[in-house]
């Protein structure tokens, strides 16, 4: 399926890196022998448990508010296979190939640790859908983000039993039963605590955090870019932003913020055109002047995001678990609190991030206050409307966003008769994330391509290298300034190389170190 690199499972925590890796670019998974070795130690305490009459919580239990009520050695397989087939009860449009594969790679890693009690079978059979590339079909609805994502993570376990519907690599639709048989796949028969053992973790969650935060690294630096080409086009100082004033307000992010922005404007032959004693805008708007301090907050919150993130990342989440000492013990370590909050933290700072970028736009478009250009960058003033509509369709992507920011993690709702009273609505907290940093994208888009119009309009003066090489990357996807066009195809090209990584990458590889 790919030719990355192999990523290997059960030897240590995951990498973010990894979990990229597979989720959103095939890389194939292999299982660490020493994994297996340990899987398969556990298993005989569960084997043992499961000879014993006295009743033991996903051994010889039902589940959730049936926790009391002992089931008979011989309803156990339709036990799990009754667990598995209720609980995929997911609703709504198919969550995104990346997102299912990261769910059952995270799933894969836990049941690798040793302590779910599952056969070597079940790991090696998550193993081989991931590497043949079959996604099972998950829906946006079912999780409430406690008792771990159980709806998504059930309709993984129901494809590796050979039901249910999933995609195959070229993204056709079959039945679950076809798929493995083509790839050549035995579906299992879950036998005692497998079942819980698949569907007890905050996987889905986890992994939409990670590549959240791996999107949103790019962005940030994007935001970065984009602010420089919006203070360089509208006359604006980079004299606020000097190391000196920065470290005055030690805060992190905000130093980092800075520092590209003096990479990025410290050459401009535009900001030199106007810098000297004689430079008395030292009081740019908010929206260009306080950059830094935006955008390092958000710097800020992923970090801590990110610190959430790793200490999920080493965590072994089940219910009932298997101890290293050999007890089977009950616990709440699948409640998705942790990572459900920081999915929010990250919905607000992403919608900040937006905001200001949709004020510098703005700013640009108006001739009081964008200092001699255009109105809305028009080629002919009142028969060309230039970027108005642009800054129209920024406004109500920031508009949205803030709708997003509100917290999913302080809503919760109770569940299984009262038994799951409070849970972390942690997969809604990540669904709404991801469509935050989407627009944040589209947001941080439409802001360059009024940069870079915008900057072609100060011409003769000449931008920066940074700067410039934007400017140059977005007119091999979108023309410069003129008469008015179809615009939405240049907006639309425009994100995409904003969400690629390119003017990132592209930005960095022109600063001025």
């Amino acid at each position: 399926m790919s030719e990355l690199a192999p990523v290997l499972v059960g030897a240590a925590p995951l990498a973010p890196a990894d979990v990229v890796a597979v989720a959103r670019h095939g890389a194939p998974v292999v299982i660490s022998p020493d994994a297996l070795a340990r899987v398969a130690e556990t298993r005989a305490v569960i084997d043992g448990l499961a000879a014993d009459p006295h009743p033991h919580y996903g051994v010889s239990t039902g589940f959730g508010a049936l926790a009391t009520t002992f089931i008979a050695p011989d309803r156990r397989l339709q036990l799990q296979a009754s667990l598995i087939r209720s609980h995929a009860a997911g609703t709504g449009a198919e969550v995104e190939a990346e997102v299912v594969r990261g769910l059952q790679l995270l799933r894969l890693q836990t049941l690798a640790s040793g302590r779910t009690g599952v056969r070597p079978v079940v790991v090696e059979t998550y193993a081989a859908l991931l590497n043949a590339g079959i996604v099972p079909v998950v829906r946006e609805y079912g999780s409430l983000g406690c008792s771990g994502d159980l709806a998504p993570l059930a309709h993984i376990a129901l494809a590796a039993m050979g039901e249910g519907d999933v995609r195959t690599p070229d993204g056709a639709l079959v039945p679950a039963s076809e798929a493995l048989a083509a790839a050549g796949i035995e579906p299992v028969t879950l036998v005692e605590k497998e079942g819980l053992a698949l569907i007890n973790g905050t996987d889905g969650m986890l992994g939409m955090l990670v590549l959240a935060l791996h999107d949103l690294e790019g962005l940030l630096l994007t935001a970065d870019i984009a602010a420089a080409m919006s203070i360089e086009s509208q006359l604006g100082t980079d004299a606020v932003f000097a190391a000196d004033l920065m470290a005055l307000r030690p805060q992190t992010g905000q130093g980092v913020s800075a520092s590209h922005l003096r990479a990025f404007l410290g050459d401009s032959p535009i900001v030199h055109s106007h810098k000297g004693p004689e430079d008395g805008r030292v009081q740019d708007a908010y929206s260009l002047r306080c950059s830094p301090q935006v955008h390092g907050a958000a710097r800020d919150t992923a970090g801590y995001a990110a610190t959430v993130a790793g200490r999920e990342l080493a965590s072994v989440i089940d219910n009932p678990v298997i101890t290293v000492d050999g007890r089977i013990e009950s616990n709440g370590n699948f409640h998705g609190a942790p990572v459900a909050a920081v999915l929010d933290f990250l919905a607000i700072s992403v919608a900040d991030v937006a905001s200001v970028s949709e004020r510098r736009t703005d700013r640009a478009l108006d001739p009081a206050r964008n200092h001699g250009l255009p109105p809305f960058l028009a080629d002919e003033v009142g028969v060309d409307s230039g970027l108005m509509i642009a800054q129209y369709a920024a406004a109500g992507i920031v508009s949205e966003l803030k709708r997003l920011a509100v917290p999913a993690s302080v809503d919760s709702i109770p569940s299984s008769a009262m038994q799951e009273d409070h849970v972390s609505m942690g997969w809604a907290a990540a669904r709404k994330l991801r469509r935050a940093i989407d627009g944040l994208g589209r947001v941080l888009a439409i802001e360059i391509l009024t940069g870079a119009r915008a900057l072609d309009l100060r011409a003769p003066l000449q931008a920066g290298p940074a700067t410039g090489a934007v400017r140059d990357l977005v007119r091999t996807v979108a023309a410069g300034p003129g008469p008015d066009r179809f615009l939405s195809p240049d907006m639309e090209a425009v994100t995409a190389i904003v969400q690629s990584g390119a003017v990132a990458r592209i930005a960095q590889e022109h600063a001025n170190d």
